[in-house]
């Protein structure tokens, strides 16, 4: 069984883990923002894909890579979301 690590998967879990500090650090702040939970569950689903494309060089790689997938699926469904919250339609009164 051999394993593969790739530098740009742990450096962008690296990164991941720095904005997530960030965030937990900036909580009160992020709480100004329209829908900032949806947003907040999006990069933690994104943070999980990260994980698991690095670990999926270990072990499982099928099932890991497919719950990756689906983390960033999933992921992009929740910005899709929030920006339909936030940037949504604006009726205008004449």
């Amino acid at each position: 069984m051999s394993y593969e690590l790739f530098e740009n998967e742990v450096v962008m879990l690296s990164l991941g883990v720095g904005v997530s500090i960030f965030i937990l650090g900036n909580r009160d702040r992020l709480k100004h923002l329209t829908a900032y939970r949806i947003l907040i569950a999006a990069f933690c689903l994104m943070l999980a894909g990260w994980v698991l494309t690095v670990i999926e060089g270990f072990f499982c790689e099928w099932l890991l890579n497919f719950f990756e997938h689906l983390c960033y699926a999933v992921s992009s469904v929740f910005v899709v979301v929030w920006c339909r919250k936030v940037f949504g339609k604006r009726r205008e009164i004449v």
